[in-house]
């Protein structure tokens, strides 16, 4: 798997350089990589044989489709993983791209602080992490965790990764719904909780998954949130959500009464900071496009399908105008 991996980065690397006509500095910046590294991996490219005339289809269409959504976008970083064939939601694909994309950064910044999110996307994410020694990096959680029974959410990554990677993290000691905002406002107050909440808020990077607001949605299935609560955001214009904000298909943030009852930190708390979202399959394609409207992400982590159609909806649109 990590040989593979690597061919597959080198390749990447390679098809930016030569293909893409990006200097060596310019590849190493977008892949979040150092000099060396970059320099390192297309000289394997080239030494491998893959630096031909053309470079195999598959891997070049998933590059050409990084580029178009880093241009329409404004991103900083995508990563859009080949297809395959999984039904529903592409876990295996998204936590293999996004497991290369937060190893990366792993391996090569320092003294920083990672938000997490919840949700089975990021869960596929640190399955696929390996093993690592990073005391330098410290994890936070970006929202309250806890289910209605304050028990712990199923799918809270934090101490898993904790325990791959050897790096301190920090538990958000709240529920993701308060009972009400009086309530929000005593559990804010604490020191502890603030503590937490402004190192999350400021976090250098932010890894979040996308979801939606039908009633099959994840925060619904595990708990934090009642069907007809979903309903109601749904009805006041959402179509989708992030660290527990929701927002209409333009991505402006939405305000009800029980998104005012959410314990969870600001999406753009740090302006110098990367929000980076992994996340993809057909139910979300609309949330995910929406994210990307009101440019609330630096980053997105996408499969090759989910893409085509996120930029098939900006073309349909187009025409219609």
């Amino acid at each position: 798997m990590q040989h593979d991996n690597e061919s597959s980065l080198a390749i990447k690397a390679a098809w930016l350089h030569y293909v893409g006509g990006l200097t060596q500095a310019a590849v190493a910046k977008r892949l979040g990589l150092t000099s060396v590294k970059t320099h390192r991996l297309i000289a394997k490219a080239v030494a491998d044989g893959a630096v031909k005339v053309t470079i195999d289809g598959r891997i070049t269409e998933c590059a050409e489709l990084e580029n178009e959504l880093i241009e329409k976008y404004g991103l900083k970083h995508c990563i859009v993983a080949p297809d395959l064939g999984e039904e529903g939601i592409p876990l295996k694909a998204l936590g293999q791209a996004g497991g290369s994309f937060l190893r990366s950064i792993l391996s090569n910044r320092k003294n920083i602080t990672i938000g997490l999110a919840l949700g089975r996307a990021l869960s596929a994410v640190v399955d696929q992490l390996p093993t690592m020694d990073t005391p330098d990096v410290r994890f936070v959680s970006l929202l309250g965790g806890l289910t209605r029974d304050y028990s712990v959410n199923r799918d809270d990554v934090l101490h898993w990764i904790a325990a791959k990677t050897g790096a301190p993290s920090y538990t958000m000691p709240v529920p993701l719904l308060a009972n009400s905002e009086e309530d929000k406002v005593v559990l804010m107050a604490q020191k502890g909780v603030q503590d937490v909440f402004a190192m999350a808020n400021h976090a250098e990077i932010k890894l979040i998954g996308i979801g939606t607001v039908a009633q099959t949605a994840q925060l619904v299935v595990s708990g934090p949130i009642k069907p007809e609560e979903i309903v109601e955001i749904a009805r006041a214009g959402a179509v989708g959500e992030a660290m527990g904000h929701f927002f209409d298909d333009k991505g402006n943030i939405i305000k009800t009464a029980l998104s005012e009852r959410m314990l969870s930190v600001s999406i753009d708390g740090n302006p110098n900071g990367d929000v980076v979202a992994v996340a993809g399959g057909e139910e979300k394609i609309e949330a995910i496009k929406a994210v990307l409207e009101g440019q609330l992400l630096t980053g997105l982590i996408t499969d090759e399908k989910s893409a085509k159609a996120i930029l098939a909806t900006q073309v349909n649109e187009r025409a219609i105008v």
